[in-house]
């Protein structure tokens, strides 16, 4: 009997992060079995410039093609659903051309596999009574908590709002620790339509044959099971850690230089994502915090955006325009100050031993694979859900903060984070060996992340699963 191949298009959300993360996971698919092949659907904002360059360094394989979607020249990062949701006829057009003509010979297409923030895609899925996944860029704790606030927005009518700036806690099922509701997303208990908008589009998780979560059992096993046990009937797939191999990841001569001279684990690297800036008053702290430490650092400084307007941020053309008067001076040889920074390598590099970290998903699951601790400074999104998690659920990061919001809008006077305690935070994280045991629960889990994907690993079994699903689809 003739092997039948599966076509999969995977749609992530616009922006680099999640574009990466779904690129990689993609790759991973395509080398665990030849009979896949995935055309991936690119959505982009005007602004980003990175998404060209990425996609451009991705080494060509018949298997793994890219379709870019039209780009709207309002489009935003504050209008982001509404630019999504926009994009349904291209996408209709795409899946019913590749149903008629599929990208390679003999292949039929099994499946689309959405961002977590598509799921209004999930109705083309099932026009083409195609079966819709789920690719879930955050981890599984994260993905119980959406789950728990969708219920109680929408079957017991709480104004989510009311949790803003609050100190109550919740009991969620994928969390073993009360939940500061101080931690939840902004945007979430943000009252008006986005708030609504965000959670209406994770009502339809549900509707999706299962969910590939950027995770692995080891790391979140209490979030893993409570999902597996609760999940009303898609099936909960624990493939990761799905991590960025390749994108511009190599230093400049001199930092590299720099780093090889200095001693191992001895480095604090600060270094604070995609959207990462601060203003002039808090980039200050830092450097007055770095500077009473006492520690050796490598820091990623970088310009934000005009105020009201989310941008992603530029390079300063000159580091004392903000820094303290001498500070380059009296921490020459002990610290580099650099912009944009190739992440994986430092990170990988032996000298690095701690990593000060707006907690982006991403990001946390890179520390855990190179076994780097944390120090918690989240900004947006789910950030400071995962320093939650990262400090009390599992030990495995010390806290600058847990619950420090970056305010986008200016809307506010910017909180802004003391030198002492980030400095005594710094002073913990690079500690050979602190009381908390952190460095050594970190040591342990970068272990137990290799072995996740190893042949007989927990995600490598859940890869093979989610496989053997999709052929399944057209096996019928």
């Amino acid at each position: 009997m003739e092997t039948k191949n599966a076509e999969l298009v995977f749609v992530p959300s616009p922006g680099l992060s999640h574009l990466v993360s779904t690129v990689e996971m993609a790759k991973l698919l395509l080398d665990r079995d030849g009979r896949l092949s995935i055309t991936v659907l690119i959505m982009k904002l005007p602004t980003d410039r990175a998404v060209d360059s990425y996609t451009k360094n991705i080494s060509s394989d018949t298997r793994l093609r890219f379709i870019n979607l039209p780009t709207e020249d309002d489009a935003s990062l504050f209008k982001m659903f509404d630019f999504i949701d926009n994009q349904i006829t291209h996408i209709r057009d795409i899946v019913s051309n590749l149903i008629k003509q599929p990208s390679l010979p003999g292949s039929q297409l099994a499946g689309l596999v959405i961002d977590m923030f598509c799921t209004k895609f999930i109705q083309v899925a099932d026009e083409f009574n195609i079966p819709a996944y789920v690719f879930f860029t955050s981890g599984a704790a994260a993905l119980g908590l959406f789950y728990h606030l969708v219920s109680l927005m929408f079957e017991q009518n709480e104004d989510l709002a009311k949790y803003k700036s609050s100190d109550i806690e919740l009991s969620v099922p994928c969390f073993s620790n009360p939940v500061p509701t101080k931690v939840l997303p902004a945007m979430i208990v943000d009252e008006g339509p986005k708030s609504t908008a965000l959670l209406s589009n994770f009502t339809r998780l549900t509707e999706t044959k299962g969910i590939m979560v950027n995770t692995f059992y080891e790391l979140e096993s209490y979030a893993i099971e409570s999902l597996q046990a609760n999940s009303k009937k898609q099936k909960v797939y624990p493939v990761g850690p799905i991590l960025n191999s390749s994108h511009d990841q190599s230093f400049d001569e001199d930092i590299k230089k720099w780093l090889d001279e200095q001693p191992e684990n001895s480095v604090v690297f600060l270094c604070f994502g995609t959207m990462g800036s601060f203003e002039e008053a808090q980039v200050k702290e830092i450097a007055l915090a770095l500077e009473n430490s006492g520690s050796r650092f490598l820091w990623s400084l970088r310009k934000p955006g005009q105020k009201g307007v989310i941008q992603l941020p530029t390079e300063y053309e000159n580091f004392n325009e903000v820094l303290p008067e001498g500070f380059l001076e009296r921490t020459e040889g002990i610290g580099k100050v650099i912009g944009w920074a190739p992440q994986v390598a430092a990170l990988s590099h032996p000298a690095v031993g701690g990593f000060v970290s707006h907690c982006g998903w991403n990001s946390t699951l890179e520390s855990v694979w190179f076994g780097v601790p944390m120090a918690t400074f989240p900004l947006y999104a789910e950030q400071q859900l995962n320093a939650f998690q990262l400090v009390k659920e599992l030990g495995m990061a010390e806290a600058i903060r847990i619950d420090y919001k970056k305010d986008f809008k200016g809307e506010r006077p910017p909180e802004i984070v003391g030198a002492e305690e980030i400095e005594t935070a710094i002073r913990r994280l690079m500690a050979e060996e602190g009381g908390s045991g952190v460095r050594q629960k970190v040591k342990e889990m970068k272990n137990k992340s290799r072995m996740a994907l190893m042949e007989g690993g927990s995600s490598y079994n859940a890869q093979k699963l989610f496989i053997e699903d999709v052929i399944g689809n057209i096996a019928k």
